[in-house]
């Protein structure tokens, strides 16, 4: 199993976690901004094309693996993603915008 912290090591994302949205934050498409959002009471985050496609992904069932997995068979040209998305849900844990089930 592999492991991939942060610089900081704040935060340790392996690839056997399973993580979903933190309770208070709502995901969806918002046409008005033409990307996906995280709804949250005080606001809005607007995610990028790259952070919505992880995020997407974030069940509450998937391991960060499968979610690697999933998103690389969805982009088969972008090289080198499991780095990127590691790094996107380490963002995403720091921020709270995600909880750790298992």
């Amino acid at each position: 199993m592999s492991t991939i912290s942060d610089s900081q090591d704040k935060t340790t994302v392996a690839t056997g976690d399973i993580y979903a949205l933190a309770r208070h934050y709502r995901f969806q498409w918002e046409d008005a901004q033409q990307c996906y959002v995280l709804l949250f009471p005080e606001g809005m985050i607007k995610l990028n094309g790259g952070a919505g496609e992880v995020i997407k992904r974030v069940d509450g069932q998937r391991t960060v693996g499968e979610i690697v997995s999933d998103t690389q068979q969805a982009f088969p040209d972008v090289a080198d993603l499991e780095s990127d998305i590691i790094a996107m849900l380490d963002l995403a844990i720091e921020k709270a915008w995600l909880e750790k089930r298992n």
